[in-house]
């Protein structure tokens, strides 16, 4: 995920597992066909309830805010975007 080309900063090995688990349960916005979004309460359940993470609902919440902070995501009422790099 955090290759040499990638202009976001690089963020922890779990934060980034946690950021795939949420890639691949996103789903295309219904507003938006060409955006993978992601309710914010399901990405929050989605990553408590990962057997790939177990993370506790407090390190789910600051996995989440890492990766809004580090451009990862972005957020739009409640929903979570993946932020797609400029190739």
């Amino acid at each position: 995920m955090n290759g040499l080309s990638d202009p976001r900063p690089p963020l922890p090995e779990w934060i980034v597992n946690a950021y795939d688990v949420l890639c691949t349960h996103s789903l295309n916005s219904a507003k938006h066909e060409n955006v993978q979004s992601i309710p914010r309460e399901q990405a929050l359940e989605v990553l408590h309830k990962s057997d790939e993470l177990a993370l506790e609902p407090v390190d789910a919440s600051h996995a989440l805010t890492r990766l809004l902070e580090r451009g990862y995501f972005y957020e739009v009422d409640g929903e979570l975007r993946v932020t797609m790099p400029e190739d």
